[in-house]
């Protein structure tokens, strides 16, 4: 079973700073690229980044480039979001993700945590 857990959301000011981190724990994860998406109210979900395992290779959406850094410690199969600058419009839940990457491209294999809610007041 691939289970995924996200924790580190909270309420933080525009400007403000939140380290978000995803724990995995299941079979072969060593071998799998993971990421992080978010979901706003009324929004659809969004990729946000994304990272490899081996290679270092990090990906990001236009809306979070230059303000958010994913990263990783494969010791402890986790997966961590530094996000600072946070803006308003950063509001949403976001949640871990298991994948791939093809051609510099991060592809979701669909296994989901629960999420972790970022709220950013202005």
């Amino acid at each position: 079973q691939v289970q995924l857990v996200e924790s580190g959301g909270g309420l933080v000011q525009a400007g403000g700073s939140l380290r978000l981190s995803c724990a995995a724990s299941g079979r072969t994860f060593s071998n799998y690229a993971m990421g992080w998406f978010r979901q706003a109210p009324g929004k659809e979900r969004e990729f946000v980044a994304g990272v490899s395992w081996s290679g270092g290779i990090t990906s990001y959406s236009d809306s979070v480039k230059g303000r958010f850094t994913i990263s990783r410690d494969n010791s402890k199969i986790t997966v961590y979001l530094q996000m600072s600058s946070l803006k308003p419009e950063d509001t949403a839940v976001y949640y871990c993700n298991v994948g791939g990457y093809g051609s510099g491209r991060y592809y979701s294999y669909n296994y989901w945590g629960q999420g972790t809610q970022v709220t950013v007041s202005s």
